[in-house]
């Protein structure tokens, strides 16, 4: 009755609301809570059940978890092969209602498991108090440097009677910052990918593909990435730290960038190819003809968008860790907007030069990021090693209103 009357417009717009408001919720928390319960801050030597001493460094750990975090959402996104079917061959409610189940066990989970994992207990409000910080480096001459505490005291002593944060947040906001410059380029990166849910799927409904759905093609995207993240992970990337080659942020978020530009400029080449035969009479060539897009755009999912994860969760401050990964997964809005800024080019026949220049742009990127920002993996490390002991993290998240008070009744 509503969508003859027509609301189904409306309702639309508000699931599509909905979804967004859930989804930011979820992958902003999500991550940095299976990240969260690895707690060795120090490398140290483990004796492996082979009998051999290894070296285990917090950021091969890291790499590790989000390598199989980025895995189990693709094993999940494989749904989408039955969706697909359902949605084809019995309708649109089945396909709506088998993520609906899927998802209440994910919740059972979480909720049932909540006493057991750990987290950090909030702080009062980290808006509150790096928006005071901010404020302070205007304030004062040095920038956040001059803010910490320790400098305060020397020449500030009436602000630093004021400051509720220490040395270290200073340290953290300023790697995280860092950190956010780099997440500035990733619109770019979101751009190419997000053309594998929308305008390659439309490209593939111009292509032959006999009896199989043309948006059943994206799921090659997940099948590449179930079966080589293993191998990145258990292979590749220990193998090449064996020969002294280790793989830091920076570098795979440049071969990030650069396979995305490959499948954009292999995708433009489809396109083209599809001119060609449209304008001789021929059939329409066959959607096998994609498979090497998705291939390339999984590899870039490697390199860009498990290496973003892990970069937003390791350079966040220990208070902000959900903060940062929101900053990072924000990114994607600015690919839509850019998206929609293509509009008038996203159209026959016109697609071939689209795929060019966004290919173009993700690779004029890789080299800017690896120009701009390759000093950042000298660093790596040290940057990672910032933080505080267990004990000094415990006496930092006590609340500070009381302390402040304190301070001020004895002054």
């Amino acid at each position: 009755m509503a969508i003859q009357n027509g609301a189904s417009f409306p309702g639309f717009v508000v699931s599509i609301i909905v979804i967004g408001l859930g989804t930011g919720g979820i992958k902003s928390n999500v991550s940095p809570l299976v990240a969260e319960q690895y707690q060795s801050k120090v490398p140290y030597i483990k004796t492996t059940e082979k009998g051999e001493r290894v070296i285990v460094t917090p950021q091969a750990t890291y790499q590790k978890i989000f390598n199989m975090f980025y895995w189990g959402i693709n094993v999940g996104s494989l749904s989408a092969v039955a969706t697909t079917e359902l949605e084809k061959n019995v309708g649109f409610w089945p396909a709506y209602l088998l993520p609906t189940l899927m998802f209440i066990p994910g919740i059972l989970v979480v909720f049932l498991g909540r006493k057991r994992y750990v987290q950090n207990p909030p702080r009062g409000s980290v808006f509150v108090e790096a928006g005071k910080l901010f404020w302070y480096s205007f304030k004062v001459k040095g920038g956040l440097e001059a803010c910490k505490p320790s400098n305060l005291a020397i020449d500030h002593p009436d602000l630093a009677a004021r400051a509720t944060w220490d040395d270290v947040f200073v340290d953290e906001l300023k790697r995280a910052l860092r950190a956010c410059v780099v997440f500035c380029w990733y619109p770019i990166y979101w751009l190419c990918y997000n053309q594998m849910t929308s305008n390659l799927v439309s490209q593939a409904s111009t292509m032959w593909v006999g009896n199989v759905p043309n948006d059943i093609m994206q799921n090659i995207d997940p099948l590449v990435l179930i079966i080589t993240i293993p191998l990145m992970d258990r292979i590749v990337y220990p193998g090449l730290r064996r020969i002294g080659i280790p793989m830091r942020p920076i570098f795979r978020i440049t071969l990030g960038f650069l396979f995305a530009a490959v499948a954009m400029g292999y995708t433009a080449g489809i396109q083209a190819k599809i001119y060609r035969a449209a304008d001789a009479g021929e059939p329409p060539i066959s959607a096998g003809y994609q498979i090497p897009s998705y291939v390339f755009i999984a590899f870039s999912e490697i390199f860009a968008s498990i290496t973003g994860l892990e970069y937003a969760y390791k350079k966040a401050p220990q208070s902000m860790k959900s903060i940062v990964m929101a900053i990072f997964l924000f990114s994607n809005c600015f690919a839509s907007i850019l998206n929609f800024a293509l509009v008038p080019v996203d159209v026959d026949p016109k697609l071939t030069w689209m795929y060019t220049g966004v290919a173009c742009a993700s690779g004029a990127c890789a080299i800017l990021v690896y120009i701009c920002h390759h000093k950042n993996d000298a660093n790596d490390v040290a940057d990672d090693a910032i933080g505080r002991s267990g004990r000094q993290a415990d006496d930092y998240n006590k609340p500070t209103v009381v302390e402040y008070e304190v301070e001020k009744g004895a002054a």
